[in-house]
């Protein structure tokens, strides 16, 4: 059995973060990703994929973008060969291709990691494998006739990779809505089902919207500081996209062009689609979000006096009409489905009491109630900018600092580490 002081689980954005923190500080430590670095960017993403942030959030450890468009948007390939760049960069110790299959206590002390490479012991353990492992699919999905082609949007990679047909699209979080772009920009007839998802302006006042909050401290924000205080961790982000050089995702205009929006998809009976009566509803409060985050930013340019432009409110350009509450599918060419419908998390192999009744790890800032146990990675772990590019950097530090601290206790005398316990270090 190989011996470690760390394991990271996981050798993402988070992951890499973490060795090249733990590197720096010349901690003894391991990566262990399933795959291949840059594989859920590479194999769950559609082919016209590219980031909803500016290139400039792009804030690794020791590897801020420097490319040569910072209020770009990377597009799929070159995310990957940020993240490969960012692994040649600092040589983590990474061993790809092996999947850790059971996490437990060791009755020595530290963790016993169980692997199809082999058990391994670390002092550590650091799991940054996200909250996306599976797809998720409602039990609606089962009685949609057998002819359609029915996919998660994590399967989905381009227009042509679809039957002739209609598509439907389910769910109006930024896979969903970005997703009914690219098929409609290519001539596909769209019935996009729209659901409470927000939505922001790509710009306002002269500059990015991701811009200004920023400057006003939104991605600092953290969780025991927002409003909502833990539930914030179950929001859904705001769609938005970077495609084209970035811009707003208009469903109504949309719509004007031809897209078909309907309310939530609530069931099936006798071969039609039954459809909430909430379109409008959900549309106007997308658009009240956006319009919240502008009056925030018009505030913030106010009570700074920052010279930016004046920009006139959007109007919306589009009202539904009337209530669609059916869809009879034996009457539209609706040929294929897309659920993007989000993902399910799979910490089954983690055998320790971490978890709260939904599966979601208890931790304060990715540290848990088991000693030498964290999380790494996931969205709001501790501000929002943590599941991003942005902010993973922070938290990576956090955690490696307190790593540090801690295998620096261990090799104390008794005295010693009494002693750090009363300064409270």
């Amino acid at each position: 059995m190989t011996d470690h002081s760390v394991i990271i689980v996981g050798g993402g954005q988070a992951g890499l973060s973490a060795s090249y923190c733990l590197k720096q500080r010349g901690i003894d430590h391991l990566v262990l990703e399933k795959h291949r670095i840059g594989h859920e960017w590479r194999e769950h993403r559609w082919d016209a994929f590219c980031l909803v942030t500016p290139n400039w959030q792009c804030q690794l450890p020791g590897f801020p973008y420097s490319g040569p468009d910072p209020h770009g948007f990377m597009q799929k390939d070159e995310i990957v060969r940020y993240l490969e760049d960012y692994a040649r960069s600092f040589a983590p110790p990474i061993r790809e291709g092996v999947t850790v299959t059971a996490l437990r206590r060791a009755p020595e002390g530290g963790f016993t990691v169980t692997s199809t490479a082999g058990e391994m012991h670390a002092d550590e353990v650091v799991i940054a494998v996200g909250g996306y492992h599976i797809p998720s699919f409602p039990r609606l999905s089962e009685r949609l006739p057998e002819s359609l082609v029915q996919i998660h949007s994590s399967e989905y990679r381009s227009p042509a990779s679809l039957p002739e047909g209609d598509v439907l699209v389910i769910g109006t979080g930024q896979s969903g809505c970005q997703i009914a772009e690219d098929l409609h920009l290519a001539g596909r007839r769209v019935h996009l089902c729209v659901g409470s998802a927000p939505r922001t302006a790509r710009r306002y006042r002269g500059r990015d919207v991701v811009d200004w909050l920023e400057d006003m401290g939104y991605y600092r924000l953290a969780v025991e500081d927002h409003p909502l205080q833990e539930r914030v961790r179950a929001k859904a982000n705001h769609y938005v996209t970077g495609r084209d050089g970035g811009r707003d995702i208009d469903l109504r205009q949309r719509a004007r062009e031809g897209m078909r929006l309907y309310g939530r998809l609530i069931g099936m009976t006798a071969g039609q689609l039954e459809l909430a009566g909430d379109l409008k509803h959900n549309l106007d409060q997308a658009d009240a979000v956006a319009e919240s985050i502008k009056t925030s930013i018009d505030k913030h340019i106010t009570e700074r006096g920052i010279s930016a432009p004046p920009e006139a409110r959007y109007r919306p350009v589009w009202e539904p009409e009337t209530v669609t509450s059916r869809v009879d599918l034996a009457h539209t060419p609706i040929s294929s489905v897309i659920w993007c419908t989000g993902f399910r998390t799979d910490y089954r192999w983690i055998e320790l009491p971490v978890f709260d009744g939904r599966g979601y790890p208890v931790h304060r800032r990715g540290v848990t109630a088991v000693d030498g146990l964290y999380f790494l990675g996931l969205p709001w772990l501790h501000t929002w900018g943590s599941g991003r590019f942005s902010g993973v950097a922070a938290d990576a530090t956090y955690l490696a600092e307190r790593i540090e601290r801690r295998l620096g206790s261990a090799l104390l005398p008794p005295m010693a580490v009494l002693n750090e316990l009363a300064l409270g270090s």
